[in-house]
């Protein structure tokens, strides 16, 4: 098998499995990977997925990894709200949530993570246009925050959530109140009814 080859056929996806090159080549020789792996020539993204290295270089690639290596899934969590300016601190692992287990991957573009959902609670999110023609799956701000609330249930208190530092322009002119209630109540869980109503009382909302 001849690189260039390859590499011609794959490189506009970005990301790709080893499902997608057989079946353009059934009889291909899955060694090839490996030896181009070694070679600097593809990343091992995680089994059974593969990227180039010079979409390292590319900006919100990250995101799009992210979305192809587990699905179904998006990002959302603390992710989603430092790329919508909610939070001040700068996240050091790309998070998502998935109806399948809870798991993490790392490789060249950084670590993952991705917290469980019961499928009916796979909602709130957008695709948003990615450059390579794609899209990027990424919650809504209030399912972020929503998110948040429901799968680390120790923001419990007022303490605990001012310690979020939520950003208060942002609340005040960005935040859509209703529909974040409208959210809240498709999840039917008291408590985090609960902690939604305890973090619009500390935020004044």
């Amino acid at each position: 098998m001849n690189y260039l080859q390859f590499r011609n056929q794959f490189v506009d996806l970005g990301c790709f499995s080893v499902h997608q090159i057989y079946a353009w080549r059934a009889d291909f020789d899955k060694s090839n990977l490996t030896r181009w792996t070694k070679q600097n020539l593809l990343m091992k993204l995680r089994n059974g997925y593969y990227s180039f290295p010079e979409y390292l270089k590319q900006p919100d690639f990250v995101f799009f990894v992210s979305n192809r290596i587990y699905r179904p899934s998006y990002i959302s969590l603390h992710t989603a709200l430092a790329f919508y300016g909610m939070i001040p601190e700068a996240v050091v692992q790309t998070t998502a949530v998935s109806t399948l287990k809870k798991s993490a991957f790392e490789n060249a573009f950084g670590t993952f993570s991705y917290q469980q959902i019961a499928p009916d609670l796979l909602f709130g999110y957008d695709a948003k246009p990615f450059s390579n023609g794609g899209t990027l799956l990424f919650a809504q701000p209030e399912k972020a925050l929503l998110d948040l609330l429901y799968l680390y249930p120790f923001y419990n208190t007022s303490q605990e959530l001012e310690e979020l530092r939520l950003d208060e322009d942002f609340l005040q002119q960005d935040f859509n109140l209703e529909l974040f209630n409208e959210y809240t109540c498709k999840f039917r869980n008291k408590a985090l009814s609960k902690r939604s109503d305890l973090l619009l009382k500390t935020y004044s909302l």
